[in-house]
């Protein structure tokens, strides 16, 4: 039995997919003429095996992709038939005496140096299609098994030491029952769809990608924190019962999800969504959510090559404005950057990418994605309760440009006789320190705060929250965190003006009460957490819940704040 940190409640029973990241080594060591032929084949071998992969991959995903994506997989098994591209290898093999792998690196990397000299963007994006060429080629070549992510046809338990959310964005998640994750942290891209799927997932699992091959049989238990690798049927029989468990009860919680979310003694509170994707709101009506508290756009720009334009952005909007009628969706402007990187966007490798280029920072210098996402979000407000979030704000020179660059737009679609919300309401994101010092100016500028706890945590504690060695320092439910999130509620309150907060801390069920008493009008998190919230809330006063929260403000430490709530 091994153990983590139990993220995403629930338990799963399965085979292990590990997914390990291989490097590729190249044989540059010259062959003897007699192998020329053998190299030959290899490389036939290696090219008929990845356009077989890539027209299996397009067929799975036939009814999932769009003309765009389809295109993609169409030019790269183009560019691999290439009669051209196979004379340059073979001829190559054969006259400087290289191994067939050797021969496509340097190939397909000549193709590469030519474009990135030309000052052609369009051609610029096909570098991306290029190196995915070069990469499952010479794996093929050299005979390395291939993990394709989005190629998963039975249901497993994915191990693995880190997902990025570009790789998540790849997974055929219908297949998979649970992570567990040899690093990352409690907020980290992994654990935030793991929790928005519902799936079972432990994080920093020390060393567990070595632990666990291929198929063995798994038990993830995130409600007891516990992994079991190839159990006894005991184990196996006592953790089915476990299960059992838990559904009854969130059974029993699916009773709440019509009741309006009123503490006993009358204060009325909202819980929202996080959302990802246009997807996520099929579960809307089986939890209760009353809306978007949260829509992370930046999904959108990722697992493609080129940017969605306004017209892709203004479909994808629209769609999830008319399923929720006159619900609220705030949406959030693309927060690019720190972990989460879109490769089309060359943005530049920092030492430290989360103090770097990133979210609004990149947005000011990059106006034309701005432009694009503020336009498509204006024109789909016609169509609903639409609000606009800015991400990672840190003075107030940022939010004056932003409105300014807000009512520019604004006056073009004026003119142009577009149709939209003239009135939509704009919020910021409360992320770090500099923003949460100056709340008292920066709720004159807008409508409404959000605050990113993952974030604010992060910065506030100059902690890497994926970074197993001091992610340990991390949490939200700290004082120092609480009495930045007590003058946040203070302040926006004077101005008679509303406070959410988005982060993972609002699906604390031991922060509920604390948060309730602070003041806090909105909770938006993980939809399927949203019964567990207001059943908490819906049990209790708010005047007690403020009695405990002025206790719990007097605590010194993480420990004794965290004794006292889970007492409460």
């Amino acid at each position: 039995m091994i153990s983590g940190i139990s993220v995403s409640k629930g338990i799963a029973l399965g085979k292990a997919l590990l997914f390990k990241k291989q490097k590729i080594k190249i044989n540059q060591i010259n062959i003897f003429k007699h192998e020329i032929n053998k190299e030959i084949q290899n490389f036939y071998f290696g090219r008929n095996k990845t356009i077989e992969q890539l027209k299996q991959i397009k067929q799975i995903n036939k009814n999932k992709i769009d003309k765009d994506k389809e295109n993609i997989f169409n030019s790269h098994i183009m560019i691999l038939d290439d009669y051209e591209f196979e004379k340059e290898i073979i001829n190559l093999i054969k006259k400087q005496l290289i191994s067939a792998d050797y021969a496509v690196e340097i190939i397909i990397n000549k193709q590469i140096e030519t474009i990135k000299k030309i000052k052609n963007d369009y051609l610029k994006e096909r570098i991306n299609d290029l190196n995915d060429i070069k990469n499952r080629l010479l794996k093929n070549i050299l005979k390395l098994n291939i993990i394709d992510l989005n190629f998963i046809k039975n249901e497993v338990i994915i191990v693995s030491k880190d997902l990025t959310p570009s790789e998540i964005a790849q997974i055929n998640l219908n297949k998979v029952l649970g992570f567990i994750i040899e690093l990352g942290g409690v907020t980290s891209h992994t654990t935030i769809i793991a929790k928005s799927l519902e799936l079972p997932t432990i994080i920093n699992v020390y060393n567990i990608t070595n632990k666990i091959k291929n198929n063995d049989y798994i038990i993830l238990d995130s409600i007891n924190n516990k992994i079991y690798i190839n159990p006894n049927i005991n184990i196996i029989n006592s953790i089915k019962k476990e299960k059992k468990k838990y559904i009854n009860e969130k059974k029993k919680l699916q009773k709440i999800k019509n009741l309006k979310t009123i503490t006993l003694d009358g204060r009325k509170i909202s819980l929202l969504s996080n959302i990802c994707n246009p997807k996520d709101i099929n579960i809307f009506k089986q939890y209760g959510s009353e809306g978007i508290g949260l829509y992370r756009t930046e999904f959108l720009f990722m697992n493609r090559n080129v940017l969605p334009n306004e017209n892709e952005q203004y479909k994808s909007y629209k769609y999830i404005v008319k399923k929720l009628k006159n619900k609220p969706i705030n949406i959030r402007i693309i927060d690019i950057g720190g972990d989460k990187n879109v490769s089309y966007l060359n943005i530049p490798k920092e030492e430290n990418p989360f103090l770097g280029w990133r979210a609004i920072r990149m947005l000011i210098d990059c106006k034309k994605i701005l432009y694009t996402q503020i336009r498509a979000i204006l024109l789909s407000s016609y169509y609903g309760n639409i609000k606009i979030i800015f991400p990672m704000v840190t003075s107030i020179e940022e939010i004056k440009y932003l409105k300014y660059e807000l009512n520019n737009i604004k006056k073009i679609l004026t003119i142009d006789k577009k149709k939209f919300n003239k009135k939509i309401l704009i919020g910021v994101m409360i992320e770090t320190p500099a923003s949460a010092l100056i709340i008292k100016d920066i709720i004159k500028e807008i409508d409404f705060i959000s605050i990113g706890t993952n974030d604010l945590t992060q910065y506030t504690f100059a902690v890497d929250r994926n970074n197993k060695l001091v992610s340990h320092l991390y949490n939200s439910l700290s004082p120092q965190i609480l009495k930045l999130i007590k003058k946040i509620i203070y302040y926006t309150h004077k101005q008679n003006k509303y406070v959410s907060i988005c982060g993972e801390l609002a699906s604390d069920e031991n922060a509920t009460l604390l948060l309730l008493g602070m003041g806090l009008d909105e909770f938006s998190m993980n939809t399927n957490y949203i019964p567990y919230i207001k059943n908490i809330i819906i049990k209790n006063k708010f005047s007690d819940a403020k009695k405990i929260a002025e206790i719990a403000l007097k605590k010194q430490t993480i420990k004794e704040l965290i004794n006292y709530l889970k007492k409460k």
